[in-house]
This record gives structure tokens, C-alpha cells and sequence, in this order.
């Protein structure tokens, strides 16, 4: 995958006048169910449930030919539904075929959306990025869930003038009770013509005020960034107060804002964040990316068919 790095100040001129830059791509939706053979159906009378993010360096040619091919990732998504009871995942770096793949071959149950990825150009052009193979279709993001996604959307945020545009898809679960946000945040250098340019603040900003409509909501993804880890740390400017104090991330304990690493190199740069009472918070092993999955389990609402507990 495109290898995340990190500065050690925060930039000293801040970019400005980037209104065409701040559009989103509105890409088709594809929902997908099935016919074959089902994953566990999500127990309505539960009061939890699971939520994962993942990103599954799957778009072979961003560095990621040696992770696996995609049936040994699918394998890696069946097991955490089957050994971790997820029922939603944040998917980033997916193939839009594999995704809709994946939720035919979960079970009719199961349903997916899909964002694309785009490469814009000096002159204002923005290609859709394709992932290599055949019939892989093109690289994005994505949510899949074990209930249908409604109120899909794409949420606009601030992006690269030249460079590739990541961003942030939101959705709710109405079967499970709860809203997801999934995002796959810029690098900090992403924006090729304007290196001094950092997007990451905007980008998270515009993530916690899409969570703020609905306090049911889970929301998290690659954030390509650490933790704000101490008043010296690099990157701790970009986080939004609410981010630790509102919210509460998965593996946080306490006031340590520190976790668990999810990538390869030792850090941590994958989150999932909620007001929502957590009960439990791992970090599994996926040997077919640079990254690892993190799935938190949390008190489903009371309106959602489970009751809702405190803590």
C-alpha cells in the first residue's frame, strides 16, 4: 500500500482557496445480496454487537501483490465474521468486485456499498483509480454489513488539488440500530502539486461532525496518522478535541490515548470511535495485509431491538 509518513512539525503555511478541491465523487452504490451459503444470521435479540475495520491492501499495485490473493482475503473476512461475530466492516483499500463479491458469497443477508478512489491530474481531470486483474473493477472503500445499508452517503470533505482523493462513506444499519463512518484519511504529503499541504485535520473534522448527526454511530477506518500521544507528538494538532473525550476510541484505557499497533511498521493508524458503551476492544492478525483488523464490540441501542447498557 501507499506507505504512510510522518513530519516531525506541523506545517508552517496552510493551504487555502480549495472549493473545487473540497468536491467529493459521488459514485453509484452497489448493494449486493446472495444465494449461497449463509454466515450466522444477526440475532435481533441481541444487546451487542461487533464492528471491524480493515483495510486489506487489496489494490495489488499499491505494494500489495505479496498479501495474498483475494480468496485467502475473503477467508481473512469470513473469519473475523465467523471467529469475532462482526457484523459490520470498514473496509479501505477493496476492489469493488471482490467487495461485491464478498457479500454474495456471505450470505443473502449481507449487503455492501462502495466509494471509488480518484486520481486527479494537474489540469482538474480525476480518473477513477482500477485495481490490477481481471475483473477486480475499480479500488475504493467500502462497508459491508449483515443488514441493509440505508441512507448511504458520501460525506464532501476537503481533498488534494493534484493527487489521489481518499474520503469518507457513511451509512446506517437500521437492523442493528447503529450508523457507521468509514474513512481512509489523506497521507500528509498527498497533495502532489502543494507538499506543504496537510488535509488530515479537515478530513478528521469533517469525519466527527458527519458522527455528531447520530449518537448511535460507529466511525473509524485508516487514518493514515498516530495517536495524539503526548503535547510533543507530530501529528496531534490534526485530532479533534472530541476525538478522545466525546468519543471514546476502541483500544483506549482511560486517559491513555495510545493502542495496540495495526500496521506492519509498529504503529497504530487504524481506529473505531463510538459514544456508545464499549465491551470489548482486539486487534486480530491478518496475514494477508500490511495492516490489522480491529474490531471493538458495543452495546447495541435500546430502539434497535437489544437494550442498551451503561459503562
Amino acid at each position: 500500500m501507499q506507505k504512510h509518513t510522518e513530519a516531525g512539525t506541523r506545517p508552517g503555511r496552510r493551504r487555502v482557496g480549495r472549493t473545487a478541491a473540497a468536491l467529493s465523487l459521488l459514485a453509484s452504490v452497489a448493494c449486493s445480496s446472495a444465494q449461497h451459503s449463509p454466515a450466522s444470521v444477526t440475532d435481533g435479540n441481541s444487546t451487542e454487537v461487533s464492528v471491524a475495520t480493515w483495510n486489506m491492501c487489496g489494490v495489488r499495485q499499491w505494494s500489495c501483490e505479496d498479501t495474498g490473493s483475494p480468496k485467502e482475503k475473503f477467508q481473512q473476512i469470513r473469519d473475523l465474521v465467523g471467529d469475532s461475530d462482526v457484523r459490520v466492516l470498514l473496509l479501505q483499500e477493496v476492489c469493488s468486485e471482490e467487495l461485491t463479491s464478498a457479500a454474495l458469497r456471505l450470505g443473502p443477508e449481507w449487503h455492501s456499498v462502495f466509494e471509488p478512489y480518484a486520481e486527479v491530474d494537474a489540469a482538474g481531470t480525476s480518473t477513477r483509480v482500477e485495481c490490477t486483474g481481471q475483473g477486480q473493477g475499480q479500488a475504493g472503500y467500502g462497508l459491508l454489513a449483515a443488514a441493509p445499508l440505508t441512507d448511504v452517503e458520501a460525506v464532501p470533505t476537503d481533498q488534494p488539488t493534484v493527487g489521489l482523493h481518499r474520503g469518507i462513506l457513511c451509512a446506517r444499519v437500521p437492523a442493528l440500530g447503529l450508523r457507521v463512518c468509514n474513512a481512509h484519511i489523506a497521507l500528509r504529503e498527498s497533495d502532489e502539486a502543494h507538499l506543504d499541504w496537510d488535509f488530515r485535520d479537515d478530513q478528521l473534522r469533517s469525519l466527527f461532525e458527519a458522527a455528531a448527526a447520530d449518537s448511535r454511530t460507529v466511525l473509524g477506518g485508516d487514518f493514515n496518522s498516530p495517536p495524539p500521544v503526548g503535547n510533543r507528538a507530530s501529528s496531534a494538532w490534526i485530532w479533534p478535541a472530541e476525538a478522545y473525550t466525546t468519543y471514546r476510541e476502541c483500544d483506549q484505557k482511560g486517559s491513555s490515548r495510545t493502542g495496540r499497533p495495526t500496521h506492519t511498521d509498529g504503529t497504530k493508524i487504524d481506529y473505531l470511535f463510538t459514544t456508545l458503551p464499549r465491551k470489548a476492544c482486539k486487534v486480530v492478525d491478518a496475514k494477508t495485509s500490511d495492516h490489522r483488523a480491529v474490531v471493538m464490540r458495543v452495546s447495541r441501542p435500546a430502539d434497535s431491538g437489544g437494550v442498551s447498557t451503561s459503562g
